[in-house]
């Protein structure tokens, strides 16, 4: 999540109230995954690489393994489609990815499949209407809390749970709780390359809600030490440098 999810700020009202890098990720998804984050390709540069990555899952996966390879592709080659505010071909393949999550759970239920579904989810919030955030909103975190019960140590999971409190608006936020929550999936959690990014930044933007802008601007470098060409992590601490 690196946009503030407008999801997140209505689920927060709906409920009114040394880490380890792991290297789970396909080697083929890496490319599709770092170009989404990196945002030096504009997102028909990153469709070759979509199509790739789906065809090396199919090449060398089956069964819930496959499943969770395409949901993970469907997903990133949404959020490239939304952060350039195509919705239509956003919502496109986060409905793909999770119909394809929905599978492996009912297949194969596990953390992964969870998460995935979840993820998807809440991205499909993010350019829907209130009535459709209202009816599924909720499920974002409930799906996250049913990965934990598989594996604790799933760091988007842990995420997912964590991002309402960073992002909510007042009155429904709590920084400084989503600043402890993000600090201990550094401690506790499985992280890839990306799982980093999002925790780092999300605690860089808690920090700037609370007016403390060099604890901010220390998260914010972290951020960059992983994505350096990320645009939304540079705007964020060019904004508190000005």
């Amino acid at each position: 999540m690196i946009r503030i999810p407008t999801f997140v700020c209505l689920l927060s009202v709906l409920l009114s109230t040394a880490a380890l890098e792991a290297q789970n990720l396909h080697q083929w998804l890496i490319p599709l995954r770092d170009a989404v984050y990196e945002h030096q390709l504009s997102v028909n540069r990153i469709v070759p690489l979509y199509d790739a990555a789906k065809a090396a899952s199919r090449r060398n996966l089956s069964g819930t393994a496959l499943d969770l390879a395409l949901s993970r592709c469907e997903l990133l080659m949404g959020r490239a489609y939304l952060f350039e505010e195509r919705h239509n071909e956003a919502r496109a393949r986060l409905s793909e990815g999770l119909k394809i999550a929905e599978n492996a759970v009912q297949t194969a239920s596990n953390d992964e499949a969870w998460v995935l579904r979840a993820e998807n989810l809440s991205y499909i919030c993010q350019i829907s209407p209130v009535s459709f955030v209202i009816a599924n909103g909720l499920k974002v975190e409930e799906y996250a809390k049913k990965a934990l019960q598989y594996n604790s140590r799933n760091a988007n999971a842990q995420y997912l749970i964590a991002a309402r409190w960073v992002y909510a608006p007042a009155p429904f936020h709590n920084h400084r709780k989503g600043i402890e929550m993000m600090t201990a999936i550094i401690n506790s959690c499985d992280m890839e390359r990306d799982d980093r990014f999002n925790v780092y930044y999300a605690i860089g933007y808690a920090y700037i809600q609370q007016n403390r802008n060099a604890d901010a601007g220390i998260w914010l470098q972290r951020a960059l030490e992983v994505y350096p060409t990320n645009k939304y992590a540079k705007e964020l601490l060019n904004g508190i440098k000005g």
